[in-house]
């Protein structure tokens, strides 16, 4: 791990202002880096689109689980993004940018308090499976007799619509209570030596201080990632990158150290 990472006993910094301005220089910043190590980001991005095509195998091409599992998969981004905010980091610290060093620190964070944030969504990824297939049943499991797999016309029946409307309601929340946890949480741990629930609870006190311009990031960062995952979730090599970066920056700007 790079000797500029901070010493055990870091402050937490706390909570500051966003604009929406900050939002469009992270934007940029985050487009910045990607053209400045495209290979990182490349090679990130295709981690998340393997991932993806390997949760439709998951789901076994059923429609219904299809939905919950891409509503489910940004969950995972938090965690998979740390390769990118060191690249940002590194970029920003005149580091070197290399494979050995950059994956290593990823290793490194099992010794840290990363892994239990990885935990909390994979828990948070469990109870929302649990939860879309007890919603499924709650308003499909009177549909016995269809073939919920290939008659997709189900879906359109009060019943259906009104199954979706509710899967995609939860699941929204659910995801935006994660992004309240993780959105600079996951960066800050990469940056400095806290512990994951000052982390957390630093992360979601910002969101909650900035609502409406966090609630704009969080938007952007559904539709953009939605739109990547349509075509085959190719769109993700680029669009996740770009994100993950700009979250580095994003971070950088919206806390305020404490010395």
């Amino acid at each position: 791990m790079s000797d500029t990472l901070q010493v055990p006993g870091d402050t937490v910094p706390q909570p500051g202002r966003v604009r929406v301005s900050d939002l469009r220089a992270a934007l940029v910043s985050g487009w910045r880096d990607f053209r400045r190590a495209p290979s990182f980001g490349i090679f990130f991005g295709a981690v998340y689109a393997i991932a993806g095509l390997g949760l439709i195998w998951l789901g076994a091409g059923t429609f219904v689980w299809t939905i919950a599992i891409c509503l489910g998969f940004p969950l995972f981004a938090p965690f998979a993004a740390v390769g990118l905010y060191e690249v940002s980091r590194r970029i920003e610290q005149g580091d070197a940018l290399d494979w050995y060093q950059v994956l290593g620190v990823i290793h490194a964070e099992k010794d840290r308090q990363m892994p239990w944030i990885g935990a909390i969504i994979l828990i948070y990824v469990l109870f929302w499976s649990f939860l879309s297939h007890m919603i499924f049943a709650l308003f499909m499991g009177l549909s016995v007799m269809t073939n919920v797999s290939t008659s997709y016309e189900v879906f359109l029946t009060p019943n259906g619509l009104t199954m979706m409307s509710v899967q995609f309601l939860v699941g929204g929340v659910l995801a935006f209570v994660l992004f309240a946890l993780t959105v600079v949480s996951m960066p800050l741990l990469l940056d400095r030596e806290v512990d994951f629930v000052s982390a957390m609870i630093v992360s979601f006190q910002l969101v909650v201080r900035n609502l409406p311009v966090m609630l704009l990031w969080a938007g952007f960062v559904a539709i953009t990632t939605i739109l990547a995952m349509i075509p085959v979730f190719l769109g993700l090599i680029v669009v996740l990158p770009i994100l993950g970066h700009a979250t580095w920056h994003l971070y950088r700007q919206a806390l305020v150290p404490v010395e």
